[in-house]
């Protein structure tokens, strides 16, 4: 017996294009997301209805609207009359019947899959067959939420980034059983929405939660090995310049939150050690040390409570004797910020591009991801320290350094001395492979490179999606370029060398890249 194949029926709107400004916009869940995403819609034009299963909380989300809308009056980006009008598309519903005339709906309630795969079965028999369900979960399987339902394919994911009113991206995800009109008719209505769609596959984490989370990773990893979060929070921002530390980030998404997401992850690609969760992240967790939003965390907030400050070096005398390398690419703008307060120093030939400067007996080189003891017992150079990445060496306001065990206190001092001189605050490591920049940038790159290789999405909407969806100074096939291929191969093949672990493997996109003697992003 034939079995015949059921025509599914196609969203009523347009194909590529987006929906009509009429089309009631839906939103479920009235937390800090919902409240944005209603905002965003009611910016489009629509008239929004929001529901929550809890009443206070969409009082609570159209005071957050209001308060939002008010601050873009107050920098001019509104008139009052044009922030009024918005205020007024966005309407309170008390039940999900009250949503049965809306022609998209997007879910942003508690991250849990459960909870959605019902609400999204709960929506099906209450809408129209032909009204789209975007669901904003941060990791969760399109596919899977959409598994069972009668009309799957007019269920997509549409993830924001918080705050939704603010930020840029937002990820188009469509299921395996999504069609093509909802797809194009999402992806048009966030450009509408004056967003930067990004389409990937529904793989845990999608890209933005996926390549990040070495962000994450090893700034706990290195916090668990003794590295001072206050001081791996300010190199990154200072050298690495990101707008934010690692720790500093996790408080303000709270602690609970990003754990969750990494072991949805993790869980998500069955346990594969890249995504391992941190046992110092869950005891935060378990103390209730959340972050901003239970006054403490990694840090203390409220009143009185005092700041943590990084561990820099105090001021220490200039070298007597200097020696610089003329760089690289990446170093060239050190050496030239280094020659100025040093315009007598001899110089070093190129032959070996980590060799930066010698300052008096201290040997400086960048870090190729062994630890300083490593490079000195190597390189039979006992006074050898190590420098960490920053993003921009000439700009920079910060650098990190980690001594050799074996390297005198005299000639650490004078490698202090050296960045010091040329304007440098310059913050100590203990001697960690790879130090914080280096190591978390050569991860992030990694797992760009292996999203990338699983097509997940392009290396261009990779980029696209890390500087829009986390403000980070550069994409990762960008740092890429930035460091150099056969540089960032090399420090992941110390890494895992250290570590002994597959957390550490070399992505298989960079090693063909350089067999074949392309960069990570060429076709």
């Amino acid at each position: 017996m034939t079995r015949r194949l059921t025509t599914l029926p196609t969203p009523e709107f347009a194909a590529e294009q987006p929906i009509p400004p009429d089309t009631v916009i839906g939103v479920i869940g009235a937390g800090t997301m919902g409240a944005g995403i209603a905002e965003v819609a009611a910016c489009g034009g629509h008239p929004v209805k929001i529901f929550d299963s809890i009443p206070e909380a969409v009082t609570r989300a159209l005071e957050k609207v209001n308060r939002s809308l008010t601050k873009s009056v107050s920098k001019g980006r509104l008139t009052p009359g044009t922030a009024a009008e918005i205020e007024r598309r966005i309407a309170p519903v008390t039940s999900l019947f009250g949503l049965s005339d809306a022609g998209f709906v997007i879910e942003a309630v508690v991250e849990d899959l459960d909870t959605k795969k019902h609400l999204i079965q709960d929506l099906e028999n209450i809408l129209s067959k032909e009204s789209i369900i975007a669901t904003n979960t941060s990791s969760f399987s399109i596919t899977k939420l959409a598994a069972g339902l009668v009309y799957p394919n007019r269920v997509i994911g549409m993830h924001f980034f918080n705050p939704a009113q603010i930020m840029e991206l937002v990820e188009i995800v469509p299921g395996l059983a999504t069609d093509s009109a909802t797809l194009s008719i999402t992806s048009e209505t966030a450009r509408a929405w004056d967003k930067i769609p990004v389409q990937t596959k529904s793989t845990p984490g999608f890209i933005v939660n996926r390549v990040a989370r070495p962000f994450y990773a090893e700034a706990l990893r290195l916090a668990t090995e003794g590295s001072d979060p206050a001081t791996i929070d300010y190199v990154m921002r200072e050298a690495g310049q990101f707008p934010m530390g690692p720790f500093e980030l996790m408080d303000l998404i709270g602690n609970d939150v990003n754990f969750a997401v990494t072991k949805s992850v993790f869980d998500g690609f069955y346990q594969d050690p890249r995504f391992k969760p941190s046992l110092y992240q869950q005891a935060f967790v378990e103390a209730g040390f959340l972050g901003r939003k239970t006054g403490r965390g990694f840090y203390e907030y409220g009143e009185g409570s005092s700041k943590s400050e990084p561990a820099l070096e105090a001021q220490q005398s200039h070298p007597s004797e200097v020696w610089l390398s003329a760089g690289d690419s990446l170093t060239n703008g050190l050496l030239t910020r280094l020659r100025k307060p040093f315009p007598a120093a001899g110089r070093i030939a190129r032959a070996d591009a980590d060799l930066l400067a010698m300052a008096d007996q201290a040997i400086v080189r960048l870090t190729d991801g062994r630890t300083a003891s490593q490079v000195a017992s190597d390189e039979n150079q006992p006074h050898t320290v190590l420098l960490d990445l920053a993003y921009d060496y000439e700009a920079a306001k910060a650098i990190a350094l980690a001594p050799a065990r074996r390297c005198s206190q005299k000639a650490y001092q004078s490698a202090v001395g050296l960045f010091q001189a040329a304007g440098y605050q310059v913050a100590t490591f203990e001697d960690m492979p790879g130090l914080a920049a280096m190591r978390t940038v050569s991860m992030l790159i990694n797992e760009a490179a292996d999203t990338a290789l699983q097509k997940v999405a392009t290396c261009a909407d990779i980029d696209l999606a890390m500087q829009k969806g986390t403000r980070y100074p550069a994409g990762p096939f960008q740092w890429s370029r930035k460091i150099g291929l056969r540089r960032v191969h090399t420090i992941l093949q110390n890494l895992s060398a250290y570590y002994g672990e597959d957390r550490y493997r070399t992505s298989p996109l960079i090693k063909n890249s350089l067999w074949i003697g392309k960069q990570l992003d060429e076709p």
